[in-house]
């Protein structure tokens, strides 16, 4: 079969690879297609963890090929969505719970063979099988809107509450609709391109700030008076999450949910916080949201059809990266078996 297989940082490329014999709890899955996210950038740029040599790909959705011998409720035929974070269940963090924080935490297309190849082995308990009827498309957001819901779930957001969104990339447009779900009275989103304010328009942004021809942090203050009840900074980048703490009223919350690389530093003066009482937290991967995220997607609740999806085959993952990369489209989209 056809993989894109990550070597070391800038060395990804398309190779043939033979399965290895299947586990009695995996299944074989036939990939029908494999998000790129910014996390497989980094990953091929050296800026972000993962264990190479390894078939990159973590939003990814197929068809049960085959069914190992250990497997009950999974039949061939029926269409999935991987769950790719595996945690281990016995670990301190695992034990109470917090299974995202796992010691010994691996992911499929990071640590694993994952999506971005013809087949991938899965272990069963990682799979959730979808609804009829429901997009192949759309099964393959399932896991960046998990990761989004987690990011909701952190932010604690209450009815009414001013919600300002840094950043309307993918990640950005998907949680602006959630947060609209979560009850949000008034929906700020800040982006540099035009296309992506449009669609946060279309998809009912109450203000949309474009921050080469506004100071977003007057803009905000004339918005709020006081400053926002939560902010969720979504690009990763220090310059916006630095921005991200300007922009919060005392008493409120900053979640960093964008992805800086590693090593980046912002100065936050400590009186600040203590002073403005503020409440910093992060949000890192899906912590028992899949399902839930499988629903929202089948019901229409998060909606795909303002965005820009562009596919290609396993031999255009170069072209894949770059677009997510550039920001040529929101979201890129592989296709191994086309």
């Amino acid at each position: 079969m056809k993989v894109a297989l990550f070597e070391k940082p800038h060395a990804l490329s398309i190779r043939q690879a033979s399965l290895r014999a299947m586990l009695p709890n995996e299944v074989l899955l036939k990939v029908e297609a494999c998000g790129v996210c910014g996390t497989d950038v980094h990953i091929v740029e050296g800026t972000s963890r993962s264990t190479p040599p390894v078939v990159l790909g973590h939003e990814f959705t197929g068809i049960v090929e085959d069914v190992g011998s250990g497997v009950k409720g999974v039949s061939r035929g029926q269409r999935a969505s991987v769950d790719p974070n595996i945690s281990c269940g016995t670990c301190f963090y695992c034990r109470r719970g917090l299974v995202h924080l796992c010691e010994r935490l691996l992911a499929l297309g990071v640590d694993i063979d994952g999506g971005m190849a013809e087949y991938c082995l899965v272990p069963s308990e990682q799979l959730y099988l979808l609804p009829d009827g429901m997009r192949t498309e759309a099964a393959a957001f399932v896991e960046p809107v998990s990761c989004a819901l987690h990011g909701v779930d952190r932010a604690r957001i209450a009815s009414g509450d001013t919600v300002v969104i840094v950043g309307g990339g993918t990640i950005g447009l998907l949680m602006l609709q959630l947060v609209q779900s979560a009850g949000a009275g008034r929906t700020i989103l800040v982006e540099p391109i035009e296309e992506k304010r449009r669609i946060a328009s279309a998809l009912k942004a109450d203000v949309v700030i474009n921050p080469l021809k506004e100071n977003v942090k007057e803009a905000v203050m004339d918005l709020t008076q006081l400053g926002a009840d939560v902010v969720i900074e979504c690009v990763g980048k220090p310059q916006t999450a630095h921005l991200s703490v300007d922009l919060a009223r005392r008493g409120g919350t900053v979640e960093f949910f964008g992805v800086c690389p590693i090593g980046e530093k912002i100065e936050m003066e400590p009186n600040q916080v203590y002073f403005r009482e503020l409440t910093v937290v992060g949000s890192y991967v899906n912590p028992h949201t899949f399902s839930r995220a499988v629903a929202l997607l089948h019901a229409g609740k998060v909606r795909l059809d303002e965005f820009r999806v562009d596919r290609f085959p396993l031999d255009g993952v170069h072209e894949a990266l770059e677009y997510q990369k550039e920001g040529k489209t929101l979201k890129s989209m592989i296709e191994p078996n086309r």
